[in-house]
């Protein structure tokens, strides 16, 4: 192996080393992001009144599929 091989080689782990660092900021960012707009979204739902609905409802659940 020559020493020019091995600058190259050094060189492109380099490289990949910071586009791999730069890939996961810019994920990390964007899963942030959404989990804010998902956030607002929900609280921007308006509250749901179960006032109208029969008491029995919601106490049993059906377990076959």
């Amino acid at each position: 192996m020559e020493v020019t091989d091995i600058a190259r080689l050094a060189t492109t782990m380099a490289s990949t080393a910071t586009s791999q660092a730069v890939n996961v900021a810019v994920m990390k960012k964007a899963m942030d992001i959404q989990a804010s707009s998902a956030a607002a979204l929900l609280q921007a739902l308006p509250p749901v009144s179960s006032a109208n609905l029969p008491p029995h409802l919601g106490q049993n659940i059906n377990t076959t599929a």
